[in-house]
């Protein structure tokens, strides 16, 4: 199942700000008419408007046309989602917590890990 944008139009008068505006992921979709799977968006959504963020953060949108911000801002929202719906959110480790406990990362030295198990048993002793 897909859920298909609009037929209409896109409005892109002030597109960056209207974008602003918004709070879910399905709002971003619909107002940049990109579709998407609603089983890939629920699973990923988090993931998908931070790695858009990123690519937003790449860019320099000032003294360009709305139009022109607005193709680029659709073609960013399409990457980001294209990279969670052909691999999983720990392929890709966007947020810190992910980065952090990646396993193929060797550890870092001057971080001791504590089990919390051994400070549990330290006040039962007491």
């Amino acid at each position: 199942m897909s859920c298909f944008a609009d037929s209409r139009p896109i409005d892109f008068t002030d597109i960056l700000t209207r974008l602003k505006g918004l709070s879910s992921a399905e709002e971003f979709f619909a107002v940049l008419g990109v579709s998407y799977d609603p089983k890939v968006l629920n699973v990923s959504r988090l993931h998908i408007m931070k790695r858009m963020g990123q690519y937003l953060a790449e860019e320099d949108f000032s003294g360009l046309p709305d139009q022109v911000i607005a193709a680029r801002v659709r073609a960013m929202l399409e990457r980001a989602y294209e990279d969670f719906a052909v691999s999983s959110p720990l392929t890709h480790r966007v947020f810190k917590v992910l980065k952090d406990h990646d396993p193929d990362k060797p550890h870092t030295a001057g971080r001791a890990f504590v089990p919390f198990e051994s400070v549990l048993k330290r006040f039962g002793r007491e």
